[in-house]
């Protein structure tokens, strides 16, 4: 190519004026486009604040959710809570000063298990009633006491002074029916049995035995004595007794003097 050639195709070149590509979207296109991400800023917003909203409700903190916190022995849970499904804890206290409740429309029952998944103990507190089953019932005082223990073989009352008032005393003898053989033993001390009205032993099918070295019988009625025979320095009397049980002193005399005071059995 010569010289004239190439100053020929410059000048053709620059006189023809250059192509613009545009880059982007126009149109529907770019309405579409503002559309959707305008939308999803008010998605992202709406969720923003649903999510502010319900750590507000649900007391969302870095301690934990609502009444639960989690501290460094566990968790930790205030106010009212219901369980809905079981609950697996080695230890549940309440708060210093405050007392532990538990509440159920039916019942609440406390099972022990051994290693085979059996149960042995089992504690049940419901609108009839408090059952307890177990091989032993102990109570103990504060000191650490034995006051009241009961299994099989036997129950043994610990306590200083037992008293049983109201209906439940025939309730006590109606149970004690069905035992061949009662024995009240107090091997350190007395047993001493106090009334307002009557107290009485009785035997349908065998004794009544009062073995001691001595008997008293205070404050027993006196009968009148005969005037023949008798002075007024008489300390010697007898017990008689009337038909229907009642027990008094009678003044001694050669014979039997009961015949004579038989007055007091009136």
């Amino acid at each position: 190519m010569t010289q004239e050639q190439c100053t020929h195709r410059n000048n053709v070149q620059s006189s023809e004026k250059p192509h613009v590509y545009k880059v982007g979207i126009y149109g529907w296109r770019k309405r579409c486009l503002y559309f959707f991400v305008l939308l999803l800023m008010i998605l992202i917003l709406v969720n923003l604040a649903l999510t502010i909203w319900i750590l507000k409700v649900m007391n969302f903190t870095i301690d934990g959710m609502g009444n639960l916190r989690i501290t460094e022995k566990g968790l930790k849970l205030e106010g009212d809570s219901e369980f809905l499904q079981p609950l697996y804890a080695k230890e549940i206290q309440s708060r210093p000063g405050s007392p532990l409740l538990l509440q159920s429309s039916k019942n609440v029952s406390i099972n022990i298990l051994n290693g085979k998944n059996q149960l042995v103990t089992q504690l049940i507190a419901g609108s009839s009633g408090v059952r307890s089953r177990g091989k032993m019932l102990e109570v103990k005082s504060s000191t650490g006491k034995l006051l009241f223990s009961a299994d099989d073989q036997e129950v043994v009352v610990g306590a200083e002074r037992l008293r049983v008032t109201g209906k439940l005393l025939d309730q006590t003898l109606h149970y004690t029916q069905k035992s061949t053989r009662i024995q009240i033993l107090a091997e350190a001390g007395d047993i001493q049995a106090t009334c307002r009205s009557d107290l009485r032993l009785e035997s349908k099918d065998g004794e009544i035995n009062l073995d001691a070295r001595r008997i008293r019988l205070l404050r027993l009625p006196e009968g009148k004595a005969s005037p023949s025979g008798t002075t007024s320095r008489q300390t010697v009397y007898e017990v008689c007794v009337c038909p229907n049980g009642k027990l008094f002193l009678s003044q001694a005399g050669t014979g039997s003097t009961c015949q004579i005071s038989n007055n007091v059995c009136l």
